[in-house]
């Protein structure tokens, strides 16, 4: 009888089902282990929540910045003396409903997708047993949540369990005025006044959203700038636009605590001011699910940190024994836990693999505007780690732009001064991450400047700025 290969998923998300989908095509008997439903954290408690809050947001910021310039009048019966009052606002119990909705609905989906495509799905936790068998085999037992133990022959195992949010030992969450980014969807008010710890892109995206839902947002940042691991210029832009918008951004200001006043937040800086509000939202960071997993034993290396090693096709350190997502600490994008989960069960089913590109993934900010990059950085040509030539070019010389009242934001592309060859790109705007695709078709092709230069766009459209800088790229080159 032909031996089927038993490979065991542990971890739902992107990385997980991903993984799972790919390895049941193939012929392998897959078992994915999950303790909170598919879809993960990306599903469930971040990516698909955050955009569908963002998406309301994104409505009401554009409503408020350009009805009155496309010449909307709104039927407004407010006195006279209050006609400043805002003729826009958020139900944001309605909205977090339709948040949970749709993050149910999705988890739902990609359950559906993974069992028919042949794969069980086990609700539990789970731990690798030991070292590897003398048959290549591995024994993963899994835990229910009633206790009950099962253990499972794995020839495989994927490790993709994800991480959660990191807590500052002075600034507990308690799920109702001090929050992390999982616990805002159960906000039935509006907070009224909220401070954002932490100005990475959680911090920026969240802090963002709640400005344009109608929050006074304080934006509380340790660095010099929002944003600090972004393209410096697109960070400025978004700097800007969030303190014309009336955002107190406070740079250089490092949280030591926060703690419940009554119905108030006092957070605590490092220098001893004291700020309040009425909410305040935690994003400091992420830890890696590693813990309790029985890794060090079975012979999995992990960091200091709590990140799991692997190699540029996802084996860690033990043999059989693969790991994809946030739990290695490569890059926490969906896209790169799903491109890394498949690379593992493509390399060991013995199917075609290309290891893990970094420099072709496009990424994105999920602010207003939109911050997209894809390939090598102006960090990387500021360091000399490659020579490129760099144009920047602002959406204000747009047409489309001009018509749609977008004032903020640029393309900007880097190429090889040599050949000509796209290295990388950014864009900030609207849309953004829709924009980036063909420049991220750019970076993964080889493709010249005059090649993009070339290609027809639509006039008047936001894309023609893609072109236009090519073009201006091209021009130099030859000169």
């Amino acid at each position: 009888m032909e031996h089927v290969t038993r490979i065991v998923i542990i971890g739902g998300g992107p990385g997980g089902y991903e993984a799972a989908l790919v390895g049941a095509q193939l012929g392998a008997e897959v078992t994915v282990v999950d303790c909170d439903g598919l879809g993960g954290a990306s599903v469930l408690t971040d990516c698909v929540p955050s955009k569908t809050l963002i998406a309301t947001a994104e409505v009401m910021t554009t409503f408020d910045s350009s009805y009155e310039e496309l010449g909307i009048i709104v039927a407004d019966d407010t006195p006279p003396l209050e006609q400043a009052a805002r003729v826009v606002g958020v139900d944001l119990g309605k909205v977090n409903r339709r948040v949970k909705r749709l993050a149910l609905a999705q988890s739902h989906d990609i359950t559906a997708s993974v069992t028919r495509a042949g794969a069980r799905v086990l609700r539990g936790r789970a731990r690798l047993e030991g070292m590897q068998a003398l048959d290549g085999s591995r024994k993963v037992v899994v835990r229910a949540a009633d206790g009950t133990e099962e253990t499972l022959t794995a020839d495989a195992v994927l490790l993709a369990t994800g991480g959660h949010p990191r807590e500052l030992p002075d600034a507990r969450p308690d799920g109702e005025r001090i929050l992390n980014w999982t616990q805002v969807y159960d906000l039935a008010e509006l907070p009224e006044e909220l401070i954002v710890v932490g100005s990475g892109v959680t911090g920026a995206e969240f802090a963002g959203a709640y400005q344009a839902l109608g929050s006074k947002v304080t934006l509380v940042s340790s660095r010099d700038r929002v944003l600090p691991g972004e393209d410096p210029d697109a960070a400025a832009v978004l700097e800007e636009v969030f303190r014309r918008r009336g955002m107190n951004v406070m740079a250089r200001s490092r949280a030591e605590s926060a703690k419940r006043v009554g119905d108030r937040v006092e957070v605590t800086l490092s220098d001893g001011r004291v700020i309040t509000g009425s909410h305040c939202l935690m994003a400091v960071g992420a830890i890696p699910n590693s813990e309790g997993m029985g890794l060090e034993e079975a012979g999995v290396k992990v960091s200091e940190s709590g990140h799991i090693w692997t190699d540029k096709v996802s084996r860690t350190t033990a043999p059989g024994v693969y790991a994809a997502g946030d739990v290695t600490g490569v890059f926490a994008l969906a896209s790169v836990a799903a491109m890394q989960g498949r690379i593992a069960m493509y390399h060991f089913l013995g199917d075609a693999v290309a290891p893990l590109n970094l420099k072709t993934v496009s990424s994105n900010v999920f602010t207003d505007p939109e911050i997209a990059t894809v390939g090598y950085s102006q960090a990387d040509v500021d360091a000399g780690r490659i020579d490129a030539r760099v144009v920047k070019l602002p959406l204000l010389r747009n047409p489309r732009a001009k018509m749609q009242g977008i004032r903020d934001g640029f393309v900007k592309l880097f190429c090889r001064p040599g050949t000509g060859i796209v290295v990388g790109g950014v864009v900030v705007s609207p849309r953004a991450s829709e924009l980036i695709h063909p420049i991220s078709i750019a970076v993964d092709n080889n493709l010249t400047v005059e090649q993009i230069a070339n290609a027809f766009t639509v006039y008047p459209s936001l894309s023609g700025s893609i072109a236009e800088v090519a073009r201006q790229l091209h021009t130099r080159r030859e000169l």
